[in-house]
């Protein structure tokens, strides 16, 4: 009988992996299965979220739980062994999108091939932790959206504003060329094992309405290896290229952040900005990817010169990682770049609190305040920025009249006024506002 794994015992071998690649930064590694082993399975399976739907063999993750030992051994040997191992089809569903009226795919892998894929993703990311570079922050350990947003407003402030390209891939995780990723993966990773695994998930296939088809391009829909194999696609086809090619050749100062597919480029200089949109589509197109027409748009966003006495804010704006990003007046009278949150987030947010009021106004009226209560407290986590309270208030307003309203219809006999929901909010007040990500060193309410 095998005793409990230790985190401690895999850290070690992914810190042995990750040393190996600082050492060679160009070299292509061969020998990276063989730390994949039982007690690196435990592991996998411990990262792996258990609260997600089953795919097209319907088994849970607690079914999977019940035999754990004897499903890692033979789903290990399977993997290690080649011919024996094959990645099953992607089930296919589709969810509403932010504006609620479209519909957005979703892949949902099997909970075994969730748990191998986060493997594989384990061993590959020490690798490609060593590689990566600083402009990069979705979906990468120790680095979050809030980061690339401060990253973006260091930028933005030290050249004045200056030009912004606010750039938008289409269908990036549909179009990604299996050729060039696998040419890609093979200028680092060599490892037999694990260039078979990534091949067999790519050709998975995606099963929708009972028939399985299979996509040429794209990486593994809902595979938890899939945003991994992005950054390192995104890594050669965008952030080396900037960094090594574009900016030695750049008249003023410039910079990259880029959140997954998600990125922006701050220019100093607008022919340098010029530039760099006419030669950024052919260099996508290398890589089987374009450019979204409607939503990828150079910016000006130069810092305002002489404003008119009293003006608070200034043309030009872009939206990156939900914040609208524009110059507006600091309390000193200053120029600086402020954020607030996205028209389309913010009509998102009340769309789904004003569909949780509807569904849920029959349940008892203290069970709804601590959740709405936690949601709110979860939308400040996130947009809880320095110089977004307003933002912040406008909502919890807008979250008092959608509670009000559905709380007058829970029954036609409902006898609910304003006086009433005022002595509610005065016995079951909704969270305060406030600044969570602030440029001080304290966080405090802002109402």
């Amino acid at each position: 009988m095998v005793g409990k794994p230790s985190p401690e015992t895999v850290s070690t071998k992914i810190e042995r992996i990750a040393e190996l690649a600082k050492q060679m930064p160009s070299v292509a590694l061969t020998s990276l299965s063989h730390h994949i082993d039982i007690e690196w399975m435990h592991e996998a399976y411990r990262r792996t979220r258990k609260d997600g739907a089953p795919g097209v063999d319907q088994m849970t993750a607690e079914e999977y739980a019940k035999n754990l030992e004897a499903n890692l051994r033979a789903l290990l040997g399977r993997a290690k062994s080649g011919d024996n191992y094959r990645a099953p089809a992607v089930r296919r569903v589709y969810i509403p999108k932010g504006d609620g009226k479209k519909l957005r795919p979703i892949g949902i892998p099997t909970f075994e091939d969730k748990v191998l894929q986060r493997a594989v993703a384990m061993a590959l990311e020490a690798v490609y932790e060593q590689d990566f570079l600083d402009c990069s922050y979705g979906f990468r350990p120790k680095r979050s959206a809030h980061q690339a947003l401060q990253q973006l407003w260091h930028a933005t402030m030290d050249a004045r504003g200056g030009w912004v390209y606010e750039a938008d891939i289409e269908d990036f995780f549909g179009s990604v060329d299996h050729t060039k990723l696998r040419e890609v993966l093979s200028q680092r990773v060599r490892d037999g094992v694990l260039t078979r695994l990534i091949g067999k998930w790519l050709k998975a296939g995606v099963m929708e309405e009972g028939c399985v088809y299979h996509p040429e391009t794209g990486t593994p829909q809902g595979g938890v290896i899939s945003p991994l194999l992005a950054n390192i696609y995104l890594h050669d086809a965008l952030d080396l290229w900037f960094e090594r090619e574009v900016q030695p050749r750049l008249r003023g100062k410039a910079a990259l952040i880029r959140f997954a597919d998600d990125f922006v480029v701050v220019f100093e200089k607008e022919v340098d900005a010029h530039k760099f949109a006419d030669v950024l589509p052919k260099r996508f197109a290398k890589y089987g990817l374009r450019l979204h027409p409607g939503k990828t748009r150079l910016v000006k966003f130069e810092r305002p010169r002489t404003p008119p006495q009293g003006d608070k804010s200034a043309a030009g704006s872009f939206d990156l990682l939900g914040f609208t990003h524009f110059w507006g007046r600091s309390l000193k009278g200053n120029w600086v770049v402020k954020r607030k949150t996205a028209k389309d987030r913010f009509k998102r947010a009340l769309r789904r609190i004003s569909m949780w009021c509807r569904k849920y106004r029959h349940t008892p009226i203290d069970a709804q305040h601590k959740q709405l209560s936690r949601k709110l407290r979860g939308h400040y986590a996130y947009y809880g920025l320095t110089g977004n309270g307003r933002a912040l208030a406008a909502l919890r307003d807008h979250v008092r009249r959608i509670w009000f309203k559905w709380l007058q219809r829970r029954s036609w006999r409902s006898r609910w006024t304003w006086e009433r929901m005022g002595r509610l909010l005065e016995a079951m007040p909704l969270p305060p506002t406030r600044v969570v990500h602030s440029i001080y060193t304290r966080s405090e309410p802002v109402t």
